[in-house]
């Protein structure tokens, strides 16, 4: 141990830089550390440094055949916590070099493929990244932004108001289609496949979109509006993921879906790629995320997974609701979903954001609310997620009782009652309940959605707090 011991200091000696001066093509990233009892936190921030860039536990002759101190990491910052006394932050730099050019891959099994491993830490979460200007300039991006998506799709002035299909496992494909029917019919924009709605017994993909399509394609001749349905093409191997993108592009169906996180960065900027050249939208699911974002001193905050996904490759990202069933703290997720719209995200700790972010020319991604929403979410909805985001309403569309049709009505109607009102100046938070009340005398739909789920709410302590004093 005592040799180890001695690695960990050599660590220090060599990638423990106070001094240095970060430059703007270095790509910078903010790690929550705890660190094993007795060990120092230089020791321990350098230790990170070193194990994910040029470091080992032994000096070893090759290093004389490179020049470590061009492409080591160095931890070059330490603060406390707030609220907690035996985690730190350490920032470290990294050289640009040191990545594969457009290769979110790459910068993810660097930054956390073998350190979180790392026996001198107790715990370690990768907090935020700042990608330098030099490699989001090699990376794709969304396949079309969210003002080209609006072109495509005809949505302007308000967000886009979508569901996904419930029960999301056991129907019939022609079942499903006419679920979908009676959501765009009723007045919503899009609907969805669940994450986990792929290719099963009950439901073989082709079949489902063979329905869908029909569902798609007659709403649009009753309502005169585009609609679409997300077509989840995650599939067990990359072939057949593209060949359900090709079908789905013969329906003319305006746009698909794929799960990054379990489906994999490689197949999602590929997949980006090929709707880039196809002319298709891609919404984005991030089943698996709260595996690796929930736990507040172990693994990846969600912004950090937001960010590569811009990179990537999305029109679409689900993130959270803040008012819904899901985790999901106020100010973390405004700043996260800044970092998908906005083209320069300046540094703001109450916001969970520790470095300046410029996107320069990368087109946005729309931010998308699901899970556990209903009518009376819609004024705070509007309100946390502006314009630029599609809302959700699975359950609180299906469970009208008097349908599919009716739900997607009354969502429909208070979303256009909310935008207006915000539009002419009031202030939606506080008069939710007259903005509403107001538009249910002209709809009876709403009036039924309202009393419906008027006691529904998923008032729950946070988990992943930020950690502000």
């Amino acid at each position: 141990m005592a040799k180890y011991d001695a690695g960990v200091k050599e660590y220090r000696d060599t990638y423990w830089a106070p001094d240095y001066v970060p430059l703007d093509t270095d790509l910078l990233a903010c790690f929550k550390v705890v660190g094993q009892a007795g060990v120092p936190r230089e020791e321990v921030a350098a230790a990170v440094a070193a194990e994910s860039s040029t470091g080992t536990w032994s000096t070893v002759w090759s290093e004389l055949l490179t020049d470590l101190e061009f492409y080591k990491g160095r931890a070059y910052r330490i603060e406390d916590v707030p609220g907690d006394k035996d985690a730190f932050y350490t920032f470290i730099a990294y050289p640009l070099d040191l990545f594969e050019e457009g290769s979110v891959v790459n910068v993810l099994t660097s930054l956390v493929g073998n350190v979180f491993g790392f026996k001198a830490l107790r715990s370690l979460r990768l907090e935020d990244i700042r990608f330098p200007m030099a490699f989001i300039k090699t990376c794709g991006g969304p396949p079309a932004g969210i003002q080209l998506e609006r072109d495509r799709l005809n949505k302007y002035g308000r967000p886009l108001l979508g569901c996904t299909i419930k029960p999301k496992l056991g129907l019939s494909a022609k079942n499903y289609g006419r679920s979908v029917y009676e959501c765009l019919r009723g007045g919503l924009d899009l609907t969805k496949d669940d994450e986990n709605i792929n290719s099963q017994p009950f439901m073989r993909w082709r079949d489902r979109w063979d329905f869908v399509a029909d569902a798609i394609h007659k709403a649009e001749r009753e309502t005169g509006e585009r609609k679409g349905h997300y077509l989840n093409v995650t599939a067990a191997t990359p072939e057949e993921m593209y060949k359900r993108a090709e079908y789905a592009k013969e329906l003319g169906m305006p746009i698909i879906m794929h799960d990054f996180l379990t489906g994999g960065f490689t197949a999602n900027t590929g997949l980006a790629n090929w709707c880039r050249e196809n002319g298709m939208l891609l919404h984005i699911h991030r089943a698996m995320h709260a595996v690796i974002d929930r736990n507040p001193h172990h693994g990846i905050h969600f912004r950090v997974l937001a960010k590569c996904l811009r990179l990537s490759g999305g029109d679409q990202l689900h993130t959270g609701t803040v008012v819904g069933k899901l985790e999901g703290d106020r100010q973390s997720t405004l700043g996260f979903v800044d970092q998908l719209r906005e083209s320069f995200v300046p540094e703001d700790r109450s916001r969970g954001v520790f470095f300046d972010q410029d996107w320069g020319s990368m087109p946005g991604v729309f931010a998308v609310a699901s899970g556990g929403i209903h009518v009376w979410h819609m004024p705070a909805l509007l309100n946390i997620f502006g314009d630029d985001s599609c809302l959700q309403f699975g359950g609180g569309t299906q469970g009208h009782p008097w349908g599919n049709a009716a739900g997607a009505a009354a969502n429909r109607v208070a979303l256009e009652a909310c935008v207006k009102a915000r539009n002419e100046g009031r202030e939606l938070e506080r008069e939710g309940k007259d903005i509403l009340t107001e538009a249910a005398r002209h709809s009876p739909e709403l009036a039924i959605a309202m009393e419906t789920w008027k006691e529904i709410v998923f008032e729950f302590d946070t988990v992943d707090k930020l950690d502000v004093a």
